[in-house]
């Protein structure tokens, strides 16, 4: 698939997920990269006073807030499912949501879109139960607030059938398999390494909208936002060449939000 024109994308990277003396990534270095921060809010990683540095830092860079949901799993860094009842997700969706606004206002900016992180974010692709949980709590916060996820998942249909607007997610440093999903980090090779094939996975599924699955079948992704993890070895010089390497390719990067 061959797009035309010159596209546009968002880079995006999960920031402040250090919580209270231990710190996770270099969160100031990708701001000066990315152009939206998914900023965890609490439960499975960041604090209060996490939570309003990176927000201070990404207003004062222009960088767009993301509120990066997740379950209640601060040990496991919100990666293990948990069937949670679908109004108590609701309900630890809006207070997640509600707490990373609050502070992001009070430092000038807001929330401007919704990502669920590890766990809950594969659940919804499929898991039609919880990802109406996560569409109604961002729902009944601001129903303007887009709603980052997986192309053809179940979070993004619901989203969409709801009214909010829904934002497609690639990843250039994830394996996907021959359905387009992400290939769960249990998995061997869940996680691509090495630079150069970071950056060309990056810039084929933006200008081609195709990323090579595991088996090597070409898989047909239409995405308007690229992640690439800030806490993996070597993030900030890893984001810097994805997004060099896309501005080569004539790609113009920016938020999606405001």
């Amino acid at each position: 698939m061959t797009r035309s024109g010159p596209p546009t994308i968002d880079l995006n990277a999960d920031l402040g997920e250090g919580f209270g003396i231990w710190r996770l990534g270099d969160d100031e270095a990708l701001l000066g990269v990315v152009t939206s921060a998914n900023v965890a809010c609490g439960f499975h990683a960041g604090d209060p006073v996490t939570m309003r540095r990176v927000c201070t830092a990404a207003v004062a860079a222009g960088v767009a807030v993301g509120a990066q949901v997740s379950y209640r799993d601060l040990a496991g860094f919100g990666r293990r499912f948990i069937d949670v009842p679908a109004d108590e997700l609701t309900a630890d969706v809006l207070y997640q949501l509600a707490a990373l606004d609050g502070i992001a206002r009070s430092a000038g900016g807001g929330v401007g879109y919704v990502k669920p992180h590890g766990a809950l974010y594969n659940a919804v692709v499929t898991h039609e139960q919880q990802a109406r949980a996560v569409v109604e709590a961002v729902g009944a916060y601001d129903a303007s607030l887009p709603v980052l996820g997986l192309p053809g998942s179940a979070l993004l249909r619901i989203a969409g059938d709801a009214g909010l607007a829904t934002v497609a997610e690639g990843f250039a440093d994830r394996a996907y398999t021959a359905a387009g999903r992400l290939l769960p980090r249990s998995e061997p090779g869940a996680v691509i390494h090495g630079e150069a094939a970071v950056v060309e996975r990056a810039v084929r599924m933006v200008t081609d909208g195709v990323v090579l699955a595991v088996d090597g079948t070409p898989v047909a992704v239409a995405v308007a936002s690229v992640c690439v993890h800030g806490d993996t070895p070597g993030a900030v010089q890893l984001a810097r060449a994805v997004r060099g390497a896309l501005e080569t390719a004539g790609v113009t990067v920016s938020a999606f939000a405001g």
